[in-house]
């Protein structure tokens, strides 16, 4: 008798291992620079205005002649993302296509590299400069003009967009496209008529994702003067006037509310129900599930949607254009360039006598986007499954199972349809269905609110430091995570959990080994992406002195030093690509 092999147990010592020690090793870190172990952090003196401003919210200011101005901020808001997003998404194609490495495939087979290292690092540079710097950097180009805030959005967003659908494009499958190319097409008319079809889905997709952040920016770019709902909120909170700023938080609430919803429902109909995962389309089970509703009726219904999205798109995009009558022909006049050509001769050479100032803030900044991600990463995973739609669902499906199965076998067919159009309406019980509302309106109303008025907010009850600012960070993109990880529990297919309740497992056992292993990877992906922007929105609290180098970046602007802002932009990109590239090698180690 042969006897047993030996189950070979995996090393303890692995990739999953260092990471989470580095990870507890740096938040260890990131709570020290923070002063956490050092000093006093509460302000008592600040808990009996955080008081004042939580019990505004059930008095908001709602005179006529303030929701007049509430409105019209509203409509400036609207107008600045959709006129930022119009630009980024031109930038985006072109540039996504000119950086995509199947296109210098399709061009040069022979020497696509060089182009496309060039054009790809050309794109790099302007990304990883927040918006909120490119708005204080035309301010002194334009002056005050709408122009700063669409152009503040459109660049870094046009280059983030870029990078997005170059990755689109390289994973899309390419038989169709190399067929083409054999047959003597031209590469424009072979993208034209395989791949752009084939990845328009996910780029539509992306496109709703990057409207709903620039709505975001929008209203943060309102706090550097160029108007709108985050002007209005600034003013509103400096004056102590918590009413009204209430009232604008409610409408900015609506604005971002609305905008998730229409992208929701119309992403769901053409087939894609995430935002932000490259190639997830609906599964077979989730694109055919209702057919007992009426099939026809439903495509019927979703080609009104799609018409009625594009006309209402179109309509949007002519009258945030006409609202804002921004000044285009700055651009081009001699004014706008010979105040260019000052800025950069100004700027040259990089002023280096900062550089151990510049060394402890990097620490800082670093510092200040781990603490952020840790906050944003615990809370969005917690939020995350009772704010998706299906989640509690199950628990009422898996109810319902036990008793179909002992149902006899001709009344269970007969009466197959009710029961299905039933489980996707009534399965969740009534205090299910308030727990599923109050976490998306939560993770609304934190991703909504802007970071620095987050940061003013905390350093009521903080002293200022970077733990006010980190904490702001990490409340804004909670929101953002819990929502984008809820939409992976609801694209997850149902079977594998069906038969783990066909075999016995409990409610909990279900959670433990069907979902949250399905679900982690992609969490611990969304969460390695949001630390990147962490790092970049370090910018927006340092505009209400929260630390790291946005607080000096900020100062150097606004008094003119651009020897300053050349020496300091280079530390804060080179601070960027470190995390991208950590981000990235972990990326590849956890899957």
């Amino acid at each position: 008798m042969k006897p047993k092999a030996k189950i070979k147990r995996p090393s303890p010592l692995n990739w999953h291992t260092l990471w989470g020690f580095a990870f507890l090793v740096s938040l260890f870190w990131s709570l020290q620079v923070a002063g956490v172990f050092q000093q006093d952090l509460v302000n008592l003196g600040g808990i009996t205005l955080v008081w004042q401003f939580l019990k505004a919210a059930f008095s908001p200011n709602l005179s006529a002649e303030f929701l007049q101005l509430t409105v019209a901020a509203t409509l400036k808001t609207l107008a600045f993302a959709v006129c930022g997003t119009s630009l980024s998404v031109l930038i985006g194609m072109v540039g996504g296509l000119l950086s995509s490495q199947v296109w210098w495939c399709a061009v040069a087979p022979n020497n696509y590299r060089i182009p496309w290292l060039i054009i790809r690092a050309g794109l790099a540079i302007p990304r990883s400069i927040h918006e909120v710097i490119w708005g204080l950097f035309f301010v002194n180009i334009f002056g005050l003009d709408p122009l700063v805030a669409i152009l503040a959005i459109a660049i870094p967003f046009g280059t983030i967009t870029a990078k997005v659908f170059s990755e689109i494009l390289d994973e899309t499958p390419r038989q169709p496209l190399l067929a083409l190319l054999n047959s003597g097409v031209s590469p424009s008319k072979a993208f034209l008529y395989t791949l752009i079809p084939q990845a328009f889905l996910n780029l539509l997709s992306y496109t709703f994702y990057r409207f709903e952040c620039s709505i975001r920016s929008a209203a943060v770019l309102g706090i550097i003067g160029a108007g709108g709902l985050g002007y209005q909120i600034l003013l509103s909170l400096q004056a102590l006037r918590y009413q009204e700023m209430w009232t604008l938080l409610i409408a900015l609430v609506v604005l971002t509310g609305t905008t998730d919803l229409w992208s929701s429902i119309l992403r769901r109909r053409l087939g894609a129900p995430s935002r932000l995962d490259l190639h997830v389309l609906a599964t077979r089970e989730q694109a055919t599930g209702n057919r007992q509703q009426g099939r026809k009726f439903n495509l019927f219904l979703a080609s009104v949607l799609v018409k009625f999205s594009a006309i209402a798109a179109i309509v949007l995009v002519v009258f945030s254009f006409w609202y804002i009558q921004a000044d285009f022909s700055q651009l081009l006049s001699s004014r706008s360039a010979h105040r260019l050509v000052s800025v950069w001769q100004e700027s040259f050479p990089p002023d280096i006598s900062q550089l151990r100032q510049l060394f402890t803030l990097s620490q800082q900044t670093l510092a200040m986007s781990i603490l952020a991600i840790t906050l944003a990463g615990w809370g969005g995973i917690l939020l995350s499954f009772p704010a998706a739609n299906n989640f509690l669902v199950q628990e009422g499906r898996r109810q319902k199972a036990g008793g179909r199965r002992q149902e006899a076998e001709g009344r269970r067919q007969e009466a197959e349809g009710r029961r299905e159009i039933s489980s996707e309406i009534s399965l969740t019980p009534w205090w299910g269905m308030i727990v599923l509302v109050f976490s998306r309106l939560l993770l609304l109303f934190t991703r909504a609110v802007p970071e620095p008025i987050w940061a003013l907010i905390f350093l009521f009850v903080l002293f200022p430091g970077i733990l006010p600012g980190a904490i702001a960070l990490g409340l804004h993109n909670l929101g953002i995570l819990g929502r984008l990880m809820a939409e992976v529990t609801e694209n997850l297919d149902q079977r594998p959990l069906r038969s783990l309740t066909a075999l016995g497992a409990t409610r909990t056992q279900v959670f433990l080994y069907g979902v949250l292993p399905r679900t982690l990877p992609r969490f611990l992906a969304y969460l390695l992406y949001r630390w990147e922007v962490c790092i970049r929105s370090t910018v927006i609290v340092g505009l209400v002195g929260a630390g790291g180098l946005g607080r000096l970046l900020t100062e150097q602007l606004t008094s003119f030093d651009y020897q300053g802002v050349l020496t300091t932009l280079i530390v804060f990109i080179s601070l960027t690509f470190l995390v991208d590239l950590i981000s990235a090698f972990v990326r590849r180690t956890l899957r």
